[in-house]
């Protein structure tokens, strides 16, 4: 599988759509808990946890 994007998210679960509007996937809630990353199986974007980004987002 081709990774065609890597987006680094404060949070450990994420929703991905595509992110092409009406051209884009089914929405998928995905978990990062496991290994602090997940590939999307529609798209091949990766997620990936970041702790300072949840950090921040907290204050």
């Amino acid at each position: 599988m081709k990774i065609t994007e890597e987006i680094k998210v404060g949070t450990l679960n994420v929703a991905c759509d595509g992110g092409k509007g009406h051209l884009g996937h089914p929405t998928v809630y995905l978990n990062l808990e496991d290994k602090g990353e997940v590939v999307c199986p529609y798209c091949s974007k990766k997620y990936i946890f970041d702790k300072s980004q949840a950090d921040h987002a907290a204050h």
